[in-house]
């Protein structure tokens, strides 16, 4: 694997050779400068001085690591509806080259997210400890031409469009007014979900190096986040996927088309699906008893308290509900939630699978590894759910997690549930989990930042 964030060594050493060039450059300076002293104004000297010293301090830099022409620093927001976070990306991008990730130079995060504040002000300003970072990260003299996107997910989209436009309009008017980075046209929105899986997959499979001409399958990205989940891939056969509906996305790039499946259920991210399932177990008749939760704990919920019963055969049986695989599907094949969805084992057999987002947050810690079958995760839901799994730790760190947080079960059942009954993917596929490819977080901000300072990439 080819990673995007290696400089070439030709361009350091260019960086290498500046002090030797200036300092040339200095002394004939001084000669020209008593030369010409009648021949130009002192003004018109200086002007040149400092055109030519800004120049030497950005190509000099010790991390910048590019051509002074080519060097591209780009912004992106991820307004999540558990918090705002900020990536800071700096590109290599020359006239008739392909666009190169060097570095993603920075990212923070902070909480709650812009959902969670009733005064619109308050969630414009919540982004300042962001924004302060990304000032003190950007070199001072890119400010200006380093454009920046806040892009708001399902948090938002939940709230509603009155309050949720008056959020929005408060940020756009804060950070133009307070800082520097020019806002693109539309740069501060709610992000179409199907835009957020597709940007996902742009982010995976560009640090795969997947858009390389001699590469025979793209990666297909699972997105779980906290309103809504995502599935994107590239079908070995392009007549597969439904003409009617917006599940078809086209994509060009390099001169190169890529025709993709993808859809965003929103109301099946984590955070809501809890939601749900808690309501589901009502819904079911099972008075106060509760399957997805630790044996014998007491759970508040509204004005009822749930007793868990910690059974993952149970749980799992809500979770299919939840999914609602028997809604009508108008344009068949369905995954579920009665949505059109060619089948993973016949559309899409050979290509690598990733997954992130939750989908690593709630895994990774219990021991699962980066590369696994289904049925691993089948078994681990199943010891968390019955105990055996905190019975068997010995890590102090680790057991406090489980213990304050119940939710585990629910959790990896929910996840298992998706991935097998919900997106189908077969038992024997090889599923990779990964928070970061090269170092980068992937997700959909990196792709979201390409395709602000690629226009290339057309739909």
């Amino acid at each position: 694997m080819t990673s995007p964030t290696t400089s070439p060594p030709k361009s350091r050493q260019t960086v290498k050779g500046n002090g030797r060039h200036g300092f040339l450059f200095i002394v004939l300076f001084g000669i020209v400068l008593a030369w010409s002293a009648s021949l130009i104004s002192r003004e018109q000297l200086t002007d040149v001085f400092n055109k030519w010293k800004s120049n030497q301090d950005i190509a000099g830099s010790p991390d910048q690591g590019t051509q002074p022409d080519c060097l591209k620093y780009a912004l992106m927001v991820d307004a999540g509806s558990t918090g705002s976070r900020i990536h800071v990306y700096r590109f290599h991008q020359c006239p008739s080259e392909s666009i190169r990730l060097e570095e993603e130079q920075l990212f923070i995060q902070t909480i709650p997210g812009l959902s969670a504040y009733d005064d619109p002000q308050q969630a414009a300003e919540s982004l300042d400890v962001l924004m302060k970072a990304a000032l003190d990260t950007v070199p001072a003299a890119l400010h200006r031409t380093t454009p920046i996107e806040v892009k708001a997910t399902a948090g938002l989209r939940l709230l509603g469009q009155e309050k949720s436009n008056a959020i929005l309009k408060a940020v756009q008017r804060h950070l133009q007014t307070v800082y520097p980075f020019p806002i693109t046209p539309n740069g501060v929105t709610i992000m179409d979900g199907r835009d957020e899986g597709v940007y996902a997959w742009i982010t995976v499979n560009f640090l795969l190096g997947n858009f390389e001409s001699d590469k025979n399958h793209t990666a297909a990205v699972f997105d779980l986040g906290g309103g809504s989940t995502q599935i994107v891939f590239e079908p070995e056969q392009k007549d597969v996927i439904a003409e009617h509906g917006d599940h078809k996305y086209t994509l060009s790039f390099n001169q190169k088309d890529y025709v993709l499946y993808q859809h965003s259920y929103l109301g099946f991210g984590l955070m809501e699906a809890r939601k749900r399932m808690h309501q589901k177990v009502l819904q079911l008749g099972s008075q106060d008893r509760h399957p997805c939760l630790p044996r014998n704990l007491d759970w508040p919920f509204n004005e009822m308290t749930f007793v868990g019963d910690g059974s993952y055969e149970a749980c799992t049986q809500v979770v299919q509900e939840l999914l609602n695989k028997d809604a009508m599907c108008l344009a068949p094949p369905c995954s579920f939630d009665g949505i059109h969805q060619p089948p993973i084992d016949e559309a899409f057999k050979d290509g690598p699978i990733y997954i992130f987002s939750y989908f690593y947050d709630r895994t990774q810690p219990l021991g699962l590894p980066a590369s696994f079958r289904l049925p691993q995760l089948a078994e681990l839901t199943s010891r968390v759910c019955s105990g055996e799994f905190l019975a068997a730790v010995d890590d102090d760190e680790l057991r406090e997690e489980i213990i304050g947080r119940p939710e585990w079960c629910l959790d990896l059942s929910y996840i298992y549930g998706l991935l097998s009954h919900g997106y189908e993917i077969p038992d024997d596929r090889v599923i990779t989990i990964a928070k970061k490819i090269d170092g980068v977080e992937t997700g959909w901000c990196l792709g979201a930042a390409i395709a602000m300072l690629d226009n290339h990439w057309t739909q």
